[in-house]
């Protein structure tokens, strides 16, 4: 291949460059266009998920044999990656628990997609690596770009690619656990006035979950799971640390404990939920001024780069400007 005659930035083909973000930015445009066209209620997939988790419990208790193995059957091709994956030795039962406990972090209850996040942490970078040794080595794409460059382009795309699955559900992980923080100290104040209404421990995480499902649909999500949990497992106990499994927060894991508490000696929930959601409010409102806090350090690169600059070029550029003129003419008159 022949080397580009167009204009070069780095050793990189700036046509080609733009041509490629000119093209992603229309994908963009498209993608956004489908998004807005097809809006969905975002409801009715959880209440489905929902129902189907209750259908799921009420298979193990009251369906017939026939029902319950249609209920719980599971999926052929997990089964046979699994299979496959166990006689490559690359499947350890310590690594998959703790992938779909990542999983339930990330929102996704189907333990059976665990197997498919092994299997794309092996397949994808065989399949980015064998792209990538053919586009920068075997076709020559980049033909300026030297050995070193080619190899850490290359590295890159393996290491990205190896650590994609994980770096997703981390971000996913990561953006639920947010929305759920903020919206406890209110589900644990709505929880107290459900207690001292009189309504029972599974009443009030419904009711909770029906009142706060708009406004923080990942917290609404998990309260009415535990509901229907709290209604169908011969273990209540088993429902509270379910949620404290599918919710990767301490704030949770202290709420789950208080529930057990309070299960087991029969203490008043309604004071020690009431004692709870303070310390949430306090902790949420000292995290606020911790990032208040944290602002003018953070705004002192922008101030540098950004705003000192232009605000040099507004005061001194009439008199820079001034000065050449008075320079060029005392040097045509010298002259």
């Amino acid at each position: 291949m022949t080397a580009s005659s167009g204009p070069t930035l780095l050793g990189i083909d700036v046509v080609l460059i733009g041509t490629v973000l000119v093209g992603i930015a229309a994908a963009a445009v498209m993608l956004a266009i489908y998004a807005a066209i097809t809006v969905r209620d975002p409801m009715a997939d959880r209440v489905k998920a929902l129902n189907a988790r209750r259908e799921e419990l009420k298979a193990g208790i009251v369906a017939p044999p026939s029902r319950r193995r249609r209920l719980i059957r599971r999926n052929d091709t997990t089964d046979r990656l699994k299979e496959w994956l166990e006689k490559l030795c690359v499947l350890q039962e310590s690594q998959l628990a703790e992938i779909q406990q990542k999983l339930a972090h990330a929102g996704y209850r189907n333990k059976e997609w665990a197997v498919a996040v092994i299997f794309a942490r092996m397949m994808l970078p065989i399949t980015f690596g064998t792209l990538g040794g053919l586009f920068l080595y075997g076709f020559d794409i980049f033909p300026d770009w030297g050995a070193l460059k080619r190899f850490l382009a290359f590295a890159a795309l393996l290491i990205g690619s190896y650590k994609g699955p994980e770096i997703f559900l981390k971000n996913k992980t990561s953006k639920r656990t947010d929305a759920i923080r903020k919206g406890l100290p209110d589900a644990l104040d709505l929880l107290v006035i459900c207690a001292e209404a009189g309504l029972t421990v599974d009443a009030a995480f419904n009711r909770v979950a029906r009142e706060l499902g708009r406004a923080y649909p990942e917290l609404g999500d998990e309260f009415a799971l535990t509901s229907i949990e709290l209604s169908f497992l011969t273990e209540r106990r088993q429902a509270f640390e379910n949620l404290a499994y599918r919710v990767d927060l301490d704030a949770v894991r202290g709420v789950v404990t208080t529930m057990i508490q309070t299960e087991r000696y029969g203490t008043p929930l309604a004071s020690a939920l009431r004692v709870l959601s303070a310390e949430f409010r306090n902790e949420r409102m000292m995290r606020a001024e911790e990032k208040a806090a944290r602002l003018p350090a953070i705004m002192t690169v922008p101030l540098i780069l950004f705003i000192l600059p232009v605000l040099f070029i507004v005061i001194l550029g009439p008199a820079a400007c001034s000065l050449s003129s008075v320079f060029a003419e005392g040097g045509a008159a010298a002259g």
